[in-house]
């Protein structure tokens, strides 16, 4: 099975603050560098759940996308598209009980083109993944509607996560919501606060993302695995995105009950 994986590739930096911010002091935290990125994450968990995984996207010619691109190879998953500018790089706050906050700057990723997409790279794809993020804004936005019309030659499903409610709200609710439904996904992902800034896509398999409260698979509902501690909620649902993808609802709960246990958002 071929995943192929359309968005961003980022540098992250995970902070995991041991107790409350002390304002203008120190504050006792784990940090750590590692790869990110909503559709490079999806691609690094279906590469460890035993699918083949493309990530599709374009990366920073700089030190920060020369350590993302080495850190996501490493899972197997083969890389494709324009190396140039600066690469994004996330900052990700993690409070105490798993929590996050992220401060995004998503650099080279935002300015795939049209014709940088090239057919070989949807050849003989199974799945497409399209990350919300790519579909916030121009030129990006097009690149990612030449994919999926590519996948869909080749027979492919298509699905989207909505990403980010904040970033849906900042964008333009009505602009986003046009290029969602322009694709014609058969699956959406999303989590509540997604669902109620963005709004249901019509005549669309709906995946809503609860959290700790379990998963919604489109009316199927499920409980979240149990874990004995929850360390950091970054990429959960991106790892649920691939399980998904790869195996149903049961490989989804496990790849994320998976995630939340360690730090960082990749397996």
């Amino acid at each position: 099975m071929l995943i192929c994986c359309l968005g961003d590739l980022t540098l992250d930096v995970v902070v995991r603050f041991a107790g409350p911010i002390a304002v203008g002091g120190d504050t006792d935290a784990e940090i750590m560098l590692a790869a990110g990125g909503q559709a490079a994450n999806v691609a690094a968990w279906a590469a460890s759940l035993s699918a083949s995984a493309r990530f599709i996207g374009r990366t920073g010619d700089d030190e920060a996308g020369s350590i993302a691109r080495a850190r996501l190879r490493a899972f197997g998953v083969d890389i494709v598209g324009p190396v140039s500018g600066a690469n994004g790089i996330i900052c990700s706050l993690v409070t105490s009980d798993g929590a996050r906050s992220m401060a995004a700057d998503r650099g080279a990723a935002t300015e795939l083109q049209l014709d940088d997409i090239d057919p070989a790279w949807l050849e003989g794809c199974d799945h497409l993944f399209v990350s919300g993020y790519a579909l916030m804004r121009e030129p990006a936005r097009s690149a990612a509607r030449r994919a999926v019309e590519l996948a869909r030659a080749s027979g492919a499903g298509v699905s989207v996560d909505l990403a980010s409610w904040s970033a849906i709200r900042d964008c333009g609710v009505e602009a986003f919501g046009d290029a969602v439904r322009s694709l014609e996904p058969d699956v959406v992902f999303a989590n509540e606060d997604e669902e109620r800034v963005a709004g249901r896509v019509d005549d669309t398999a709906w995946i809503l993302k609860r959290g700790a409260g379990g998963c919604s698979f489109d009316g199927d509902e499920r409980a979240a695995i149990p874990v004995e501690h929850v360390l950091d909620s970054t990429g959960a649902g991106d790892a649920l995105a691939a399980g998904w993808i790869v195996g149903g609802p049961e490989l989804a709960l496990e790849a994320a009950s998976r995630c939340v246990q360690r730090l960082g958002a990749m397996p």
